[in-house]
C-alpha cells in the first residue's frame, strides 16, 4: 500500500514540476513547486514514520489542520516582513523594537500551535511515532535545503558551462 501511495504522491510531483519547468504564469510558479514539495513531504513523513492504513486515516486530517494553522502563521510573518523592508540601519529603535518583537511573538506562536497539536497527535499515533514525526519534520527540512543546495550549484556550474 506505501508503495502505491509514494508511486502516486512520485507522479504528482513529477507533473507539476513539468508545468513549473515551461514556465506557468508568474503567480503559479510557486504553487507547483509547494505542491511537488508538499508531496515529498507526504511521501517521507509516511514512510519515516512507517503509517498503517488506520494510523494514516486518522493522522493526515490532524497533520493538515496543524500544518495550515503554522502556515497563516507564516503568512502573516511574511506579509510583516515585506511590509518592513527596510535596512535595519535605516530603521529607527521604535520600527526595531516592532520587529523584533514580533518575531518574538511569531516564534511564541508557533510553539504555541506545536503545544496545541501535540496531545492531538497523541491520540492518533503511538507516542514512538509522535517523537518520530519531530524528527521527521527536522530532517525533511535539511534534506530539501540540501537539495536546493544542490539545484543551485548545479545551476551555476551549468551556467559557467
Amino acid at each position: 500500500m506505501k508503495k502505491y501511495i509514494l508511486f502516486a504522491l512520485l507522479l504528482i510531483g513529477n507533473s507539476t514540476s513539468s508545468f513549473s519547468q515551461r514556465g506557468g504564469f508568474r503567480g503559479q510558479e510557486r504553487r507547483p513547486m509547494r505542491e511537488k514539495v508538499d508531496a515529498m513531504k507526504i511521501g517521507y513523513l509516511t514512510n519515516f514514520l512507517d503509517l498503517t492504513t488506520d494510523e494514516a486515516k486518522s493522522f493526515w486530517p490532524v497533520y493538515n489542520k496543524y500544518q495550515d494553522e503554522l502556515e497563516q502563521l507564516r503568512k502573516s510573518r511574511r506579509n510583516n516582513l515585506i511590509n518592513g523592508k527596510l535596512s535595519l540601519d535605516s530603521m529607527s529603535d521604535s520600527d526595531l523594537e516592532k520587529m523584533v518583537d514580533g518575531e518574538l511573538a511569531f516564534h511564541q506562536n508557533e510553539i504555541d500551535v506545536q503545544k496545541k497539536y501535540h496531545p492531538q497527535f497523541k491520540k492518533v499515533l503511538p507516542m514512538k511515532k509522535v517523537a518520530k514525526l519531530y524528527r521527521a519534520e527536522e530532517e525533511f527540512k535539511k534534506q530539501l535545503l540540501q537539495m536546493i543546495r544542490d539545484k543551485r550549484k548545479d545551476e551555476r556550474s551549468e551556467m559557467k558551462q
